[in-house]
């Protein structure tokens, strides 16, 4: 199945609980800025990794999104990395 482009996107209070969740994605070798990472899964991976992160998280106070991008649109710079001092832009409208 082709991967398609997600947006994975995390509000953890708890520190530790931050730190495993970020570990997690940086084990699937995902790219992010803080608490978003954006990436290329098909629906198989996604399922997988949504569940190791579900493990990772209190669900009464935390809260995990991850969200499909419209794979045939063109992602499209809003503010140039060197506007707000990251290496890669910051921000994109799909």
């Amino acid at each position: 199945m082709p991967r398609k482009p997600v947006i994975i996107a995390y509000d953890i209070i708890s520190n530790r609980r931050r730190r495993r969740v970020h570990r997690c994605l940086s084990s699937w070798r995902l790219d992010g800025q803080h608490s978003v990472f954006e990436c290329r899964l098909d629906p198989q991976e996604a399922k997988e990794l949504f569940l190791q992160l579900a493990r990772l998280i209190d669900t009464d106070s935390d809260r995990l999104l991850l969200a499909w991008l419209d794979g045939r649109r063109e992602a499209r710079m809003l503010v140039g990395p060197g506007a707000i001092g990251f290496a890669r832009p910051g921000l994109y409208l799909g």
